[in-house]
């Protein structure tokens, strides 16, 4: 297997798990927007960096700052950081696409939804915009890394048609409420679909 895969992202403990710029009247309507029309109602787009202070529901201030210099490799044509965006504009879903990491793959990672508004199907239209894409530059392969301890990920890769292609150790920086950095390191079970 190639380079690394870093795991779909799930915020550490202790981070903020709020939606930033939306209340919670605004997310029981959003809430119930989608389970009465479906997710595609949300626009997917590309991530601009004016936006990345908008993402700290998703991870700590290191993970901000990977997914900023993430967006550095994007505008050179490297990866793609996609958002799903709520009708006001503010991005509720988040997912990098590194095509450099591995031959012939757009690698999936950090996708993370809002904690108000998992399960309603979000994250199955980020991964297929994603999957789009990856096809769009000519790549067969799509491939995501997921935790052992992330079981409910790991259902939604695999009823998707992600399969398992080998374990993978990885790490990342995190930084804890008071700014101290440590590295998180553990496996990972790499899941790959043929596009």
């Amino acid at each position: 297997m190639g380079g690394p895969v870093n795991e779909l992202h799930r915020p550490p403990r202790g981070s903020q798990d709020s939606t930033v710029g939306l209340d919670q009247a605004t997310i029981e309507g959003l809430r119930a927007m989608i389970r009465a029309g479906g997710a595609g109602q949300l626009a997917v787009g590309d991530l601009r960096a004016g936006e990345v202070a908008e993402l700290a529901w998703s991870g700590n201030p290191a993970h901000l700052r990977s997914v900023a210099a993430a967006l550095q490799r994007a505008a050179q044509g490297l990866e793609d950081y996609l958002v799903v965006r709520a009708p006001g504009g503010e991005p509720v879903a988040k997912m990098r696409i590194d095509y450099t990491s591995e031959a012939g793959t757009g690698v999936f990672s950090q996708l993370a939804t809002t904690g108000p508004l998992q399960g309603l199907g979000i994250a199955t239209m980020l991964i297929g915009a994603g999957e789009q894409r990856v096809h769009a530059r000519g790549l067969a392969f799509a491939a995501l890394g997921v935790e052992d301890s992330n079981p409910r990920a790991r259902r939604l890769y695999q009823r998707l048609g992600y399969q398992a292609a080998g374990r993978q150790h990885a790490s990342w920086e995190t930084e804890d409420d008071t700014g101290v950095l440590r590295v998180y390191e553990t496996t990972l079970t790499i899941l790959r679909k043929r596009l």
